[in-house]
């Protein structure tokens, strides 16, 4: 079942009433799991790149089909390059919005999608 988000602040994010005070992912089945910055934060690209992707295993199904991607309060977050030739070799399309909007779209999107949200910058 698909989360309904109720809103976001600098450092947090809203989800069916609980809070939530770092970065999320929700998987295809619903699950809301924290998402894990070590490999980002090393390599200073703010979003997961392909290793983490993989380790995590969030975008690995066939039956993915799109991911929601909150870049932070202003939007000042980015995809990695290798992070986008990743999506696109697994076919999976990528909407990347400021947080604020990509809770908007996650909560107006039906169908096999997934979303990851940054929830400073």
């Amino acid at each position: 079942m698909k989360p309904k988000i109720d809103s976001t602040s600098f450092g947090s994010i809203i989800v069916e009433g609980e809070t939530f005070d770092y970065d999320i992912l929700i998987r295809l089945d619903g699950r809301i799991e924290k998402r894990e910055k070590k490999c980002s934060q090393k390599k200073n690209t703010g979003l997961p790149i392909k290793s983490l992707l993989k380790k995590q295993s969030i975008f690995m199904r066939k039956e993915h089909k799109k991911i929601i991607i909150g870049t932070g309060q202003t939007g000042f977050v980015e995809l990695s390059e290798e992070a986008e030739d990743f999506f696109r070799g697994k076919r999976c399309g990528i909407e990347l919005f400021p947080t604020p909007w990509a809770i908007e779209r996650w909560n107006e999107i039906e169908g096999k999608v997934s979303a990851m949200f940054h929830v400073t910058c």
